[in-house]
């Protein structure tokens, strides 16, 4: 949270003057009035100035992305992020050298911080956002990853007649699995056990 202590010859003059040191606008802020000033004598003699205290909040996103850069930091990872928003999916994207630490085996890491993010950004939300993390394009190789290896593995289930057990994974990945078999008429797919050690079984 930023604020600023301003000074002016009527509230709204010093409201103004902490506006602009904050480079923010009035709807963005929470302004408390801690002298309302006075005039004076013909607006000179005895005049006193109008004193506010203006602060900013930081959004959630703010909030996260903030958060992010300083695990970055702990981690000795120099990283970029950049933040995008669409209806309500947020996306974190993560790029500079060693990222690969962000990652983690498997994407533990990025799993693990986009957990925490999506805490953080829907804890006082009045709607729901979904959150990605990613980084140097992980999600999307992962994604292609996933989608071979459920295709192969379906191959086993039908040749072997027998179910096959994925490993756990976060629910997003389960999805992945899921979506790319749908339409394959030899297997059927359904989400065994509880998290975090909920999988995907693959049933001919």
């Amino acid at each position: 949270m930023k604020q600023v202590t301003a000074t002016g010859q009527t509230v709204e003059d010093a409201v103004q003057s902490a506006l602009k040191q904050l480079n923010t606008t009035r709807d963005q802020a929470t302004i408390e009035v801690i002298d309302e000033g006075k005039k004076g004598l013909l607006g000179v003699f005895g005049s006193k100035p109008a004193i506010v205290k203006v602060s900013v909040v930081d959004s959630p996103v703010k909030q996260a992305e903030k958060y992010l850069k300083n695990i970055a930091d702990q981690l000795g990872v120099e990283a970029e992020v950049l933040t995008s928003e669409k209806d309500n999916e947020i996306t974190f994207q993560l790029s500079g050298e060693k990222i690969a630490i962000l990652i983690g085996k498997r994407g533990q890491t990025l799993n693990a911080l986009q957990y925490l993010l999506q805490l953080i950004i829907n804890k006082n939300s009045d709607k729901f956002y979904t959150v990605i993390v990613d980084a140097e394009g992980y999600r999307e190789r992962r994604k292609q990853t996933l989608v071979q290896l459920a295709n192969r593995l379906a191959d086993k289930a039908v040749a072997t007649r027998k179910e096959v057990s994925l490993e756990p994974m976060p629910s997003y990945e389960r999805k992945i699995i899921h979506t790319a078999l749908q339409n394959n008429k030899k297997i059927t797919t359904h989400s065994h056990g509880t998290e975090p050690n909920r999988h995907v079984v693959i049933k001919p």
